[in-house]
């Protein structure tokens, strides 16, 4: 019976290792796909400002920037769960926002560019700007929240 806990205690730790192993995976993959789309963003910015003019070129740069602080922020919640082993959920809810606020302006963008637009097509922006805009406000009430709530005692360990 004593042989079959330690056999246990000692998979599970190897097991432990391999989570953390794949956390600092992950976290460097974002870390690296952050920085090689940040100087892709800007390498094709400088290309195409000329070509397509300044405003759209620079609405496609803040879309990839956007997306980089989506990536760095999932890289920071990566490291604090692997400091604190405690996920928190406040960088989702930050992820969310941000990827909202992108689709509201990849949106605006396309509309932008359209030569003519249909009613629907206009209906149809409306609404997935409206959707997005109140998940947005949704996000920040529950940042807001959580933000709020009393400090949460550590539970004892047993």
């Amino acid at each position: 019976m004593r042989d079959r806990k330690e056999v246990m205690k000692r998979w599970c730790g190897i097991m432990e290792w391999l989570d953390r192993l794949g956390y600092l995976t992950a976290g460097f993959s974002l870390l690296l796909l952050g920085m090689l789309i940040f100087a892709h963003a800007w390498y094709v910015f400088a290309i195409k400002a000329g070509e397509f003019g300044l405003l759209p070129s620079g609405l496609k740069l803040l879309n990839d920037l956007l997306l980089v602080i989506i990536l760095l922020e999932l890289f920071r919640t990566v490291i604090r769960f692997l400091q604190t082993e405690v996920l928190d959920l406040e960088p989702y809810l930050a992820v969310g926002i941000i990827a909202c606020t992108r689709r509201v302006l990849t949106a605006s963008a396309e509309l932008s560019h359209l030569p003519a637009m249909s009613e629907t097509q206009f209906y149809q922006y409306l609404m997935d700007v409206g959707l997005n805009v109140m998940v947005i406000m949704v996000l920040v009430l529950g940042v807001f929240l959580i933000r709020k709530r009393p400090p949460q005692t550590p539970a004892p360990s047993h």
